[in-house]
């Protein structure tokens, strides 16, 4: 089977599936992923660090028999140790970070057979909405070089899209799941608060707004991915509703008939670009042709409010971390160890009375919104308020560009605040060539809701499943 064959014709359940009849060995895909990553990566720079030694070798000794086994993957450098390779968050003051084991979630990849063969490009500290560091410089869109991958997880969402690897760990506080999913035609889900565990040491600066699962070509994957990784580890203090038992099994009921509001208008009354406009319309319309009940409709929030809270939240936890980081390191904040954006927020946002009146904002606006989804089951809205960005309109060393990373957030963050699941969905392409997006969020523990809604959706009306190489500029 040719590289073009395995890779570009079979998601992650697809692979494990040639893997498990024997029809492919576990080193041939990782042959092919490392050919992949050779030719695509110097131009994307979705990859940042590589153990393809390591992942040889953890073949050759015998792979975990999971439901994923011999599926190479990659893992977003933020929020998710791995043994021996680098945790830097995107930050030149974690650039010398090598844990010596393994945290929970790359754990659980690898029981579920997965093999890790590197890590990828995230903005510092995850706190922009295009991936370009300082530290290892901008990830590129394979559907069009010079625009954004989204942020933060678009070093993975890039690695997906080109078809070097058919999926990517990724998390998100404020969309980091959801807008990199957009920006390159994906299919992310962001679960319920509690779902998924935190790495010890990284719940600090994420929990309670952020939460982990993947980047995916299918639905099926990213739903395989959270049967991964979900449920709890004996201690947390957060706990989702109980799940179905496997997300993935649940695929093969139908979603039955919902009732579903849909809006392409912000909850500050701002109209978004008109080809985001037309994707939902669309994608409500078909909706409806399968059988919903789909009507124009929305919950209300303060997005200011959203925006404060965000802020507050995981700005205080980020100033905490980088006081740990100078700890061990034993010495003062260096002029060259942030960003200036990140120092910033290291230098305002670390107040513990804000902070406070951020968590009960949080839980206002939790109530405020909740209503609205007893009497709707799921909410239709654009992932992004407006097309994909080129790269630089987010640029975190000019703080002039900083409020437009907030533009791209106007549908995503309210549901870290509040907790509830949220799913982007490919729904097409605007007048450039580049992705167009759908958002569906629902109820606090309707993961298989949504991922059912979705598969609906993706039967209706697929979507490519990688960029065409070589991309356009």
């Amino acid at each position: 089977m040719d590289i073009v064959e395995l890779l570009d014709g079979h998601d992650a359940v697809g692979l494990a599936g040639l893997v498990r009849s024997g029809q492919v060995k576990p080193s041939e895909i990782l042959d092919a992923v490392v050919t992949r990553l050779e030719e695509r990566n110097p131009l994307l720079n979705a990859v940042v660090a590589t153990r393809i030694d390591a992942a040889y070798q953890e073949i050759a000794e015998g792979l975990p028999d999971g439901p994923l086994r011999g599926v190479p993957f990659v893992v977003k450098d933020l929020g998710c140790d791995v043994a021996g390779l680098p945790s830097t968050n995107g930050s030149r003051l974690f650039a010398g970070a090598i844990p010596a084991r393994d945290g929970i979630l790359a754990a659980r990849y690898r029981k579920a057979g997965l093999v890790i063969v590197g890590k990828t490009n995230t903005p510092e500290f995850g706190k922009n909405a295009s991936t370009e560091p300082q530290l290892f410089g901008p990830s590129r869109n394979p559907w069009k070089t010079g625009h954004s991958t989204g942020g933060s997880s678009g070093g993975s969402a890039a690695a997906v899209a080109a078809g070097i690897v058919p999926a990517g760990h990724a998390n998100d506080g404020g969309g980091s799941i959801r807008i990199p999913a957009a920006c390159c035609g994906l299919f992310g889900l962001k679960p319920s608060r509690g779902r998924v565990p935190f790495d010890a040491g990284n719940a600090a600066f994420a929990y309670p707004l952020s939460v982990a699962n993947a980047v995916t070509r299918t639905v099926r994957d990213n739903a395989a991915l959270l049967d991964a990784v979900a449920g709890p580890v004996l201690g947390d203090a957060t706990l989702a509703p109980a799940d179905p038992g496997s997300f993935l099994a649940a695929l093969a009921e139908p979603p039955g008939r919902l009732r579903i509001g849909y809006s392409t208008v912000s909850a500050n009354g701002t109209l978004v670009a008109p080809a985001a406009a037309r994707a939902v319309e669309r994608t409500a319309a078909l909706l409806a042709e399968l059988g919903h009940e789909v009507v124009e409709s929305a919950p209300s929030w303060d997005m200011t409010a959203v925006t404060a809270v965000l802020g507050s939240v995981m700005g205080t936890a980020t100033s905490a971390q980088i006081e740990d980081r100078l700890a061990e390191l034993g010495r003062d904040l260096a002029d060259d160890d942030l960003e200036p954006a990140t120092r910033w927020t290291h230098e305002h946002l670390g107040n513990a009375t804000s902070l406070v009146r951020a968590l009960q904002q949080a839980e206002t606006i939790g109530r405020g919104i909740a209503p609205w989804f007893a009497e709707f089951d799921v909410w239709l809205t654009p992932t992004l308020g407006l097309e994909v960005p080129e790269l630089g309109w987010m640029d975190t060393t000019r703080m002039e560009t900083m409020p437009n990373a907030g533009k791209m957030t106007w549908f995503t963050s309210v549901f870290n605040v509040t907790g509830q699941p949220a799913a982007s969905v490919p729904a097409g392409f605007d007048d450039r060539g580049l992705p167009l997006a759908v958002q569906l969020a629902g109820r606090m523990g309707s993961e298989a809701t949504l991922l059912r809604l979705s598969a609906q959706l993706e039967e209706a009306a697929p979507w490519p499943w990688q960029a065409p190489w070589n991309p356009a500029e």
